[in-house]
Parts: C-alpha cells; structure tokens; sequence
C-alpha cells in the first residue's frame, strides 16, 4: 500500500471518530441505547473503522504500537459476526473514553510520516 493510500484510510478512520461523535454528542447512554437509528449508524462506523485500520500495512502499524489496530479490526469482527451480542454499554465506554484520545493519536499521524 502506498504512503497516500494509508492516509486515505486514517481519513476514513477519522471521518469515522467524527460521525459518531457527532451522532451521540449530548446524549446520554440511556438516549442511545434507546435509538435504534442510532446505535446502527454507530456500529456502522465501527465497522468501517474496522475495515480501514485492517487495510493498514503491518509495516506502518508496527511503527505506532500505541495505536489500537488491532482492537480496531477486532470490533468490528464482533460488530459484524456476532451483531445481536454487542454490548451497547462497552459501546458507549468505547466513544465516550476511546474515541477522542484515538482521534487525537491519528490525527498527529500524516504529520509524523512527511
């Protein structure tokens, strides 16, 4: 994979971080469990976040270990094979603890590699 095409799938990654944020933003754990809507557009960009940390080399993954890649994959494994099971609450935790501090990681990534 090419140096840009990895950029491209942080992006996606990002893009990602970004809807969901703004999907649950003043909403309480409660309110989200509740919308159905909701909760399938979340695990629908888990999924694509998923998809596009798996599309990453292992050669740019190895260079930041701090990056949950693989946490990344494996949620959406569980999102995608196991859909009845997921836990809306780990969920939550998961945007409301994971999600910024990532965002952050991410974002500093195409700096670091120009």
């Amino acid at each position: 994979m090419s140096s840009r095409e990895w950029h491209l799938r942080v992006q996606d990654i990002l893009n990602a971080i970004a809807s969901i944020q703004r999907l649950t933003a003043e909403m309480t754990f409660d309110e989200f469990s509740a919308d159905e809507a909701i909760v399938k557009a979340v695990l629908y960009n888990f999924t694509v976040i998923g998809e596009a940390s798996a599309s990453i080399s292992i050669n740019i993954q190895s260079r930041y270990p701090g990056i949950p890649w693989r946490l990344m994959s494996d949620m959406r494994n569980v999102i995608a094979h196991e859909y009845f099971q997921v836990d809306l609450s780990l969920t939550w935790n998961t945007i409301q603890n994971n999600l910024p501090p990532l965002a952050t990681q991410l974002q500093n990534l195409p700096k670091q590699e120009k």
